[in-house]
C-alpha cells in the first residue's frame, strides 16, 4: 500500500518544514515539475472548452465575503482578519466571490453566454492541527476552479460538460472514480446553511437532471453540501479505501443573487444568470498526493518528472550518450544522463526504476552505427536496440497521447 507522504520524501517530490508551518508544504524540483505538468495540462484541456483564464488577488475585503456569504456560514475555516489602516482583508477561502466581482466589472449580453472563467488560484483554509496531513489536507490550497455564467437554459448541459472533462481528465491521469455523491444539506445545523428552501429545492432539481442524464449512477448525501447550495461530488478512494472529493459540479443561485449579476437579454432587460461551479481536478495538491499513491510513484510518461534516463555502459559511451541527451532536451522531453560515475549498470539501472524509459548505450549499440539504444520499459519489457530517432520518436508520440501506456502496443 503506497503512503504519498512517505513516498513524496523518498522520491523528493515535496516536503515540509517546522519554521514554515504545519499544513503548508514546499515543492522539490520534481514535484514542481509534476506540478507544472498537471496545472498546463488543465490549462490546455480548459482553453479547449471554451473557458477563458484570470487571475485574481489571494487577499479581499472582508466585506466581499460578507456579500458572499461566507463570513456568516463559513468563518471558522478562514483565517482571522488582517487590519490594513481602518479597513479588513482576509485570506480568500474560495475564488467564486472574485470572480463574481470580475464577471460584473463588465456588461454582458445574452449572445456572450455561457461565459466560461477558469483559474488555478491560491486560497487558504483555516484547518486544524489534527486533521492536516502530506497534500491531502493543508492550508495553503492550490485550486483548479471555474464558473460558468449562463442562463438558466444552458445551466443543466453546462454542468454535464464540466462532468465530461472531468471523466476525461481521469482518463488521461489514470484516476478512478470511486462514487458520485450528490451532496445535500444536513438538517441539523440550520445556521450552516443558506435559507432558502426554494433555492436548495430548485439547484438540486437540476443537478439531478445532470446526473439522471448522464447515466451516471450516484448516492445522495445530507450534510455534505456548501453553505450556499448543493453539488455534485466525484469521490476518490486511497489504496486504503478512505474516500475523499476531489472534484465537483454546483448550480448556484445564490452567489448571483448576492453580488447582483445580470446579462442583457434578448428583450433589452436585464436578467439574473445562473452561476456553474465546477473544478476538473480539485486542489493541485490532493490531486498529486493521489497520483502519488495511484501510481506508487511511476507516473504515466507525460507527467513523469524524468521522462528517459540515459545509461552508457562505460565512458567509452559517453560521447554518444550526451549527443542522444541533447536531442532528447531538444524535442522538449524531460531526458538526464546516469553515467558509470554513478555506479554499476545494476545499481543505475535500479535507482531510474520509476523513469518510463532507460536507453542502454554499451559497445554492441556503438558499433550499430553510433546511434543506437538497447530500450527498456518501466514495466520491465526490453523491446529491443532501435535507433536514436526511433526511441524519441515513439516516447513523444506517448507523451503526446497523454495515455498510461509505454510502447504504443498494449
Amino acid at each position: 500500500m503506497h503512503d504519498h507522504r512517505r513516498l513524496g520524501r523518498e522520491l523528493d517530490l515535496f516536503d515540509t518544514d517546522p519554521l514554515m508551518g504545519a499544513g503548508l508544504p514546499y515543492w522539490l524540483p520534481d514535484g514542481a515539475i509534476v506540478r507544472h505538468v498537471l496545472e498546463e495540462y488543465i490549462r490546455e484541456v480548459e482553453r479547449e472548452a471554451g473557458y477563458r483564464h484570470v487571475y485574481s488577488p489571494v487577499l479581499g475585503k472582508r466585506e466581499l465575503y460578507e456579500i458572499s456569504g461566507h463570513w456568516s456560514h463559513y468563518s471558522d475555516d478562514m483565517f482571522p482578519p488582517m487590519e490594513l489602516g481602518a479597513e479588513q482583508v482576509v485570506l480568500r477561502p474560495s475564488l467564486c466571490p472574485h470572480h463574481a466581482l470580475i464577471y460584473r466589472s463588465r456588461s454582458h449580453s445574452y449572445r456572450e453566454l455561457p461565459f466560461r472563467m477558469a483559474e488555478l488560484g491560491g486560497m487558504y483554509r483555516s484547518e486544524l492541527s489534527g486533521v492536516l496531513g502530506g497534500l491531502t489536507r493543508v492550508r495553503a490550497i492550490q485550486l483548479n476552479d471555474a464558473h460558468i455564467f449562463c442562463t438558466l437554459e444552458q445551466a443543466v448541459e453546462e454542468a454535464r460538460a464540466a462532468l465530461h472533462l472531468i471523466a476525461r481528465a481521469y482518463a488521461d491521469l489514470g484516476i478512478r472514480a470511486a462514487r458520485h455523491r450528490l451532496s445535500l444539506p444536513g438538517g441539523g445545523d440550520k445556521g450552516k446553511y443558506v435559507a432558502d428552501p426554494a433555492l436548495w429545492r430548485r439547484a438540486t432539481a437540476l443537478l439531478r437532471e445532470v446526473l439522471d442524464g448522464s447515466g451516471i449512477a450516484y448516492e445522495a448525501a445530507e450534510g455534505e453540501a456548501a453553505f450556499y447550495g448543493p453539488k455534485i461530488d466525484v469521490q476518490i478512494a486511497d489504496p486504503a479505501g478512505r474516500e475523499a472529493t476531489l472534484s465537483t459540479v454546483q448550480i448556484d443561485f445564490h452567489q448571483p443573487e448576492r453580488f447582483d449579476l445580470h446579462y442583457i437579454g434578448p428583450d433589452g432587460a436585464k436578467h439574473r444568470p445562473v452561476m456553474v461551479h465546477r473544478s476538473i481536478i480539485g486542489s493541485v495538491e490532493r490531486a498529486v498526493a493521489h497520483l502519488i499513491e495511484q501510481h506508487g510513484g511511476a507516473f504515466p510518461a507525460w507527467l513523469a518528472p524524468v521522462q528517459l534516463v540515459i545509461l552508457p555502459v562505460s565512458d567509452t559511451q559517453l560521447d554518444q550518450a550526451g549527443n542522444l541527451l541533447r536531442r532528447a532536451l531538444g524535442q522538449g522531453l524531460r531526458a538526464e544522463l546516469a553515467g558509470p560515475e554513478h555506479g554499476s549498470l545494476g545499481a543505475r539501472v535500479r535507482a531510474a526504476r520509476l523513469v518510463p524509459y532507460q536507453a542502454v548505450i554499451g559497445e554492441r549499440e556503438a558499433e550499430a552505427g553510433g546511434d543506437a539504444a538497447a530500450v527498456r520499459l518501466r514495466d520491465g519489457r526490453r523491446p529491443g536496440t532501435v535507433s536514436g530517432a526511433e526511441l524519441l520518436a515513439r516516447i513523444a508520440e506517448r507523451v503526446a497521447a497523454r495515455g498510461t501506456g509505454l510502447w504504443g502496443d498494449e
